[in-house]
């Protein structure tokens, strides 16, 4: 007996089936370049993706049942906290940041600091700020902390223990370990709603300063597990019905500083929706893209301008702030990448199949799905101008796991837009993305894998655009020679001979054969053009339709290519007037033109 599936369990397994995750993005590229393009089109390194854990980069020091506090030097503690809000600004909000410091500087200061959850939270944070610096002390301070957290893990939750085990996520994160980072998440979650932080109301008891720090912890959940869903591919862990906290403030454009936490829960909501209602379904339409543009145009209104003006002064704000501002603000661009990408690899499938005609092309220029299409290739390119900015002022100089990923992103749609003849400015933007890739890559090994990517994607795409150009550059070369004989003719045929030109053998050793010899054109030519030493197919080995020719054109012009028979006049009123200057009567000095 049949039992149908829970309608539940299907929207899940497709869900996990069909997310819109990096290794997703990188395999629909990979499919389409090998198919349309060649199947040795990505080199072969770059055919794994970067999903298991690193190992951490330092031998542990600490030996197995040592429960002595790390060492801590109170000097590198300001440091420390600096690089920590860059890199959590804008992906959670977990404290008061404005106490941060001072309040490690006083638990730094204590002769017996307490072995309680403040001291795991402070070496936690701690650990974040030092990944850069001092990887190895960061290492030795994140795994008592871990150890601790496991030691006091019991069923007596607190907002405490919520935020031990989102840091120690947000650590894993930034060492590229981001499986592990998955795993102590749903920790997070679980301890979350245990405590009832995802009720308002619950948190409203507390009073108004505990109300907000519980509404915000909940928001900072929502980010990084809509992050972690979106970039590996797997369910959220909040999205529950039951939840009441609001995202948005009413007051919000009022405010003189903007609510960076607001504006990432904002997008990554709307991102949220293109996964459940598109990638999630397999479906998508013009009426559905047109309601997700709804949202975003209406996040852009209330926050676009604000996000830029930070990035662009990032002297009037911190560092935090400008970094945090690039973050989110990269994941609008990626949320308009993620909702047309599915018209972006129509429109390449459509350019770069064997059968596209290009009389089609005027009226694709005008039709949604070649709007939309240019809207990711316009969305993409937007993201890598701020992200290379900071990095050129030296305000990136953390850990950056969130744009790791979109820049990722990026740079496929970039190489892709290059590829399927969307101009060749995209060149310059897909070099952009991979010079911010190796920026992070100094401290990400992700980075450094999507950069090897980007670079043979670009490879690819420069390599087939280069033969598609000298492929047309040969058929033109070939229909002018036949005028002025610019090409020698083959041994043996007389190319003035009109039976030459319709005889059958004559025209199966057209370019349009294979059986045609690869040097048919003059090498000084080639060698003029720069192009002698391109490895690229005979022309015969190309479908004359990708080019929207048709045979008739590749072949030896007859008399009748002039218009009349050869050598004769013709009717003089059909001839082109080349002289019309002339034609007024004479007396036109033209020395200066010699």
């Amino acid at each position: 007996m049949d039992v149908a599936e829970p309608e539940t369990g299907q929207y899940i397994r497709s869900r996990i089936a069909n997310a819109c995750d990096g290794c997703k993005a990188r395999k629909s590229v990979r499919q389409l370049v090998t198919i349309r393009v060649g199947q040795n089109a990505f080199a072969p390194q770059t055919s794994r993706y970067s999903v298991l854990e690193n190992a951490p980069a330092h031998q542990s020091r600490r030996v197995p049942g040592d429960n002595r506090l790390p060492s801590i030097n109170s000097d590198d503690i300001p440091s420390a906290v600096s690089t920590y809000l860059s890199v959590a600004t804008g992906l959670v909000d977990l404290f008061d940041n404005r106490r941060l410091l001072e309040d490690l500087m006083l638990w730094a200061n204590l002769d017996q600091k307490p072995d309680d959850a403040t001291t795991v939270v402070n070496l936690l944070v701690l650990a974040i700020g030092s990944q850069m610096d001092n990887e190895e002390m960061a290492q030795d301070y994140f795994e008592y902390a871990r150890d601790r957290a496991y030691a006091n893990l019991s069923g007596n939750l607190s907002v405490t223990t919520i935020q031990i085990f989102t840091l120690i996520t947000l650590y894993m994160l930034c060492s590229c370990q981001i499986n592990g980072a998955f795993l102590f998440f749903g920790v997070a979650v679980r301890a979350a709603y245990s405590v009832g932080i995802h009720r308002t109301e619950v948190n409203a008891r507390f009073g108004p300063d505990i109300h907000r720090q519980r509404d915000r912890l909940w928001k900072s959940l929502r980010v990084v597990d809509l992050f972690l869903s979106t970039s590996m591919g797997r369910p959220p862990a909040t999205s529950d019905v039951d939840c009441t906290v609001p995202y948005q403030n009413p007051n919000e454009g009022a405010n003189e500083a903007p609510d960076l936490l607001n504006a990432s829960v904002q997008i990554f909501l709307v991102l949220e929706g293109v996964v459940t209602e598109i990638y999630s379904r397999r479906k998508i339409s013009l009426q559905l893209t047109e309601g997700i543009s709804l949202q975003l145009r209406d996040w852009s209104s209330r926050w676009l301008k604000q996000l830029k003006d930070i990035i662009a002064n990032p002297e009037t704000h911190d560092r935090a702030q400008a970094s945090g501002a690039c973050q989110v603000l990269s994941t609008y661009y990626y949320a308009v990448m993620l909702v047309s990408r599915p018209f972006l690899m129509y429109e390449l499938c459509r350019r770069l199949s064997d059968t596209a005609v290009s009389s089609n092309g005027r009226s694709a220029l005008t039709s949604g799905k070649s709007k939309l299409a240019d809207a990711c290739i316009d969305a993409a390119s937007l993201m890598v101008d701020p992200i290379l900015d900071l990095i050129q002022r030296r305000v990136l100089v953390a850990h950056v796991p969130v744009l790791v990923s979109w820049l990722f992103a990026s740079s496929l749609v970039l190489g892709i837009g290059l590829l399927g003849g969307f101009g060749r400015i995209l060149e310059k933007y897909t070099r952009m993305s991979i010079h911010a890739l190796d920026h992070c890559s100094k401290h990400d090994t992700h980075a450094r894998q999507y950069s090897l990517i980007a670079q043979s994607l670009l490879t690819a795409a420069l390599e087939y655009l280069e033969k598609r150009e000298l492929a047309e550059r040969q058929r033109r070369t070939e229909n002018s020679s036949q005028l002025f004989g610019l090409i020698p003719s083959e041994a043996g045929t007389d190319p003035t001979s009109p039976a030459a030109t319709r005889d059958p053998s004559h025209l199966a050793a057209s370019p349009a054969s294979n059986s045609r010899p690869r040097d048919f054109l003059d090498r000084s030519f080639l060698q003029h053009n720069g192009l002698q030493a391109v490895g690229s197919p005979p022309f015969g080995d190309l479908d004359s339709a990708f080019l929207g020719l048709s045979e008739s054109m590749l072949q030896t012009p007859d008399p009748s290519y002039w218009g009349g028979p050869t050598g004769m006049e013709g009717d003089s009123g059909s001839a082109l007037n080349l002289f019309a200057l002339l034609d007024a009567g004479g007396g036109i000095d033209l020395t200066h033109h010699l």
